[in-house]
């Protein structure tokens, strides 16, 4: 699993039929150490409505085709969680909603 940052929308009119209806959405890899975006982009399938801006839980391989929309579909990453937050020895180095807010 790696955490991950959506940065934009990939739209395709003609793609195999197995794929219809499927979201697909582009992201960036976060490293958790440092928080910061690392590697290229990568196109994901959306299971979990996510959107621009959010950090997310990206899944690749065989677990990318463990959900109830992406199964035994031609996908090789799936999107399975937006993320709320993230601790790392003990401390708060993400939060998607701020409480002053």
């Amino acid at each position: 699993m790696q955490l991950a940052r959506v940065k934009g929308t990939v739209v395709s009119t003609n793609k195999a039929e197995k794929l219809y209806g499927l979201k697909m959405l582009i992201v960036k890899p976060i490293d958790i150490e440092t928080w910061q975006e690392k590697g290229g982009l990568i196109v994901a399938i959306d299971a979990v409505g996510a959107g621009e801006g959010e950090v997310v839980m990206l899944v690749g391989g065989s677990s990318s085709r463990q959900t109830g929309i992406t199964e035994n579909k031609p996908v090789d990453q799936s999107i399975i969680a937006i993320i709320d937050s993230v601790e790392v020895n003990g401390n708060r180095i993400f939060e998607k909603f701020n409480k002053e807010s």
